[in-house]
């Protein structure tokens, strides 16, 4: 993507439009699953950005959310603010989201290019992007940060995986719904289907020798 194309209008509204949806997704206080974890929108709402803005614009829509959120608005989650978020335990998802989302926005702009994207696709980019990705980052911090053991680490982090497949799902969907409505919003060249080269008419076939037989003179 060239620069002027990145500044043009219709980007940077996509961008800022996807920076409030992180946002507001924040202000849901998330609901608890039968196991009693709970679950929140915030990073179904980043894999959203990146799956359906590609990686680029995906990822700047995470990174502004981010800026306007160190810079005092109460947008992270529990409607917290400000620099301090960045010395918690949980600070490791908070940049794992630029990644996570330029992933996903990767993934599928690669399977637009080849024509190959589906909605099972979009899960797929979507879920390596978060269970992969996020939370490789997002849990070795966590681990970092709280000298906790790799193990201790694991069983903590567990319980959060049904949360995060239920989010991966909606994300995927909802993402391929996006693009079904708008094939044209990763604006992206998509190779032409392959067509078969009709074969050349086969050329018509001589007609058979007719012997001619000698007579006798008698």
């Amino acid at each position: 993507m060239n620069f002027r194309h990145a500044l043009s209008p219709t980007n940077l509204a996509l961008v800022a439009v996807f920076a409030g949806l992180i946002a507001a997704s924040t202000i849901w206080p998330g609901a608890e699953l039968v196991s009693g974890v709970p679950i929140t929108l915030q990073t179904l709402a980043v894999l959203l950005a990146g799956a359906a803005l590609g990686p680029w614009r995906g990822a700047s829509a995470v990174v502004l959310y981010l800026v306007v959120g160190t810079a005092g608005a109460p947008i992270f989650a529990g409607r917290s603010a400000g620099p301090a978020v960045w010395t918690g335990p949980t600070a490791g998802f908070l940049a794992g989201f630029v990644i996570a989302a330029f992933v996903a926005g990767w993934l599928v702009r690669s399977m637009r290019r080849r024509a190959q994207l589906n909605v099972s696709g979009v899960i797929g980019a979507c879920a390596v992007a978060s269970l992969l990705v996020l939370n490789v980052i997002g849990w070795g911090f966590f681990m970092i940060r709280l000298d906790a053991t790799a193990a201790d680490t694991v069983a903590f982090a567990t319980p959060f995986l049904v949360g995060d497949i239920i989010k991966v799902f909606v994300a995927g969907v909802t993402a391929a719904a996006v693009h079904r409505a708008y094939p044209g919003l990763l604006g992206v060249p998509v190779a032409p289907a392959s067509v078969a080269t009709p074969a050349a008419p086969a050329a018509p076939a001589a007609p058979p020798a007719v012997a001619v037989g000698t007579q006798d003179a008698s």
